[in-house]
């Protein structure tokens, strides 16, 4: 069961006990039928969509869901909201529940805009009168102007998703499940819906978020599950999870099955309580004594200050060695002072050629959103070749104006493997800094971008 703080809680939003479903595959359409005739016989082959997969997600916590294509991820959400009956196991779900599915699930492509809002109004518990009182504001939401009297099936997929979000968070559901298809949308509506999203999680709503953006799933969610061949691999904090995530969508299709057993043994770990964690607390580094000056700082290196999240991936002919953080003056250093300028590098072996090569930097929060990074070359102009038994020092010179805080640094090098550009190593996590505070610091949050304030009194009432 999820918990905050580690504490227990016994209100359950949505509850799945050892749900699989299975899916049959004929091979001739006749084999259908004859089936049907015949039921002694079965003439299709099996597809077991999911396997004995068990979650329990508490109110009002947002549940992010990763895993590849084709993994069971959409099947999970049709059987959490209903439109799919799983073949075995217990699905039970307290409160009213809304769902942004993929695109094209629900509306009828030759009704109207208006017929559609009115028609899934109703499927969602809505009388014509609620539907009736909330249509202006789901056509202002939508923002599709006069499209909304024309059929759906005249609409693009970004005018879509407009209107099938804003019926959907109408409602205002207990429990709003949200597919990957606000990916369609535009930015600016994108995060229009983020902001929603994020109102119905002030308000103690549940979501469930499935999405490939492992920086919408770190930033948006309190927990996160990676599904693949399904089955439940790994539950825990979002950066873990999507972390293991992504090693896994890069890995040799030969090395899968070891690396699903290695996030096995980790999620089994965590079950049973072993005490790993895979995200440090801003408040405690463990094995940090270093008491912090509020005098002006000057870089120094922590020996405590050591990531224990750090994920490699499996090495295609490149391995990452030695990341570290060197001030100007050539000194190895962890504890950043604000505004002065730093060298993020490390040191990559090929063991194999390499063909168009690139290096890689990314620096995230403590939380894993990712802040920004650097490619050391264009696609245009990478590294044509690498030979094997070569080093290569990699260097990126970066200035420091993030706000006191822990940060992480990300390393990667890619190259060419059949004409497709993918990860001969990649190193999550490879260090950690933490940025000094300051007295009497103006800026806030987490970036500071040099603002000068000003107030100015223009004018003051004079009482008598």
């Amino acid at each position: 069961m999820f918990a905050v703080g580690g504490v227990v809680m016994s209100e359950i939003a949505i509850s799945l006990k050892n749900v699989s479903k299975c899916f049959k595959r004929y091979t001739r359409p006749v084999d259908r039928l004859k089936e049907l005739l015949l039921p002694g016989k079965s003439r299709a082959d099996e597809f077991w969509a999911l396997r004995d997969i068990n979650l329990e997600v508490l109110k009002g916590h947002t549940l992010g869901i990763v895993g590849r294509n084709g993994s069971g991820k959409s099947t999970l959400l049709q059987i959490i909201v209903g439109t799919l009956t799983p073949t075995t196991g217990q699905v039970q779900l307290n409160g009213r529940v809304s769902a942004l599915l993929e695109l094209g699930s629900g509306f009828n492509p030759e009704f109207t805009g208006r017929q559609n809002v009115f028609f899934n109004g109703r499927l969602l518990g809505l009388s014509q009168k609620e539907v009736e009182n909330k249509f202006d504001e789901i056509a202002r939401f939508a923002d599709i102007g006069d499209f909304i009297e024309q059929p759906v099936k005249t609409y693009s997929s970004g005018m879509f998703v407009r209107l099938a979000f804003a019926v959907a968070i109408s409602v205002n559901p207990d429990i709003l499940v949200v597919d990957e298809a606000l990916a369609v949308g535009d930015e600016a509506f994108q995060r229009k819906c983020f902001s929603r999203i994020q109102s119905i999680q002030e308000r103690g709503g549940t979501i469930l978020f499935v999405s490939h953006s492992a920086t919408s799933v770190v930033e948006l969610c309190d927990q996160a599950v990676l599904v693949d061949s399904g089955e439940l691999l790994l539950s825990g904090s979002p950066k873990l999870v999507v972390s293991k995530y992504q090693k896994l969508i890069y890995a040799p299709s030969e090395k899968l099955e070891a690396l699903r057993q290695e996030i096995r043994e980790i999620n089994s770990q965590l079950f049973r309580g072993s005490g790993k964690t895979a995200v440090i607390s801003d408040q405690t580094v463990p094995g940090s004594t270093s008491k912090i000056s509020l005098q002006k700082p000057s870089a120094f290196y922590d020996p405590g200050l050591i990531p224990q999240s750090t994920i490699s991936y499996i090495s295609q002919g490149a391995k990452i060695e030695n990341p570290c953080i060197f001030s100007k003056e050539g000194k190895v250093v962890n504890v950043l002072a604000r505004g002065k300028e730093y060298i993020y590098t490390y040191q990559v072996k090929f063991t194999e050629v390499a063909y168009k090569v690139r290096f890689g930097m990314l620096i995230k929060t403590l939380s894993g959103f990712e802040l920004g990074g650097a490619a050391s070359h264009s696609l245009e102009n990478a590294v044509d070749c690498i030979e094997p038994g070569s080093l290569v020092q990699v260097e990126f010179k970066f200035s420091c104006y993030l706000l006191p805080g822990v940060y992480f640094v990300n390393a990667g090098v890619v190259g060419t493997i059949d004409y497709t550009e993918t990860y001969l190593d990649r190193c999550i996590d490879a260090a950690m800094f933490r940025v000094q505070p300051e007295d009497n610091l103006l800026a806030n949050t987490i970036i500071d971008f040099n603002i000068e304030p000003s107030v100015l009194l223009m004018q003051q009432q004079v009482t008598a």
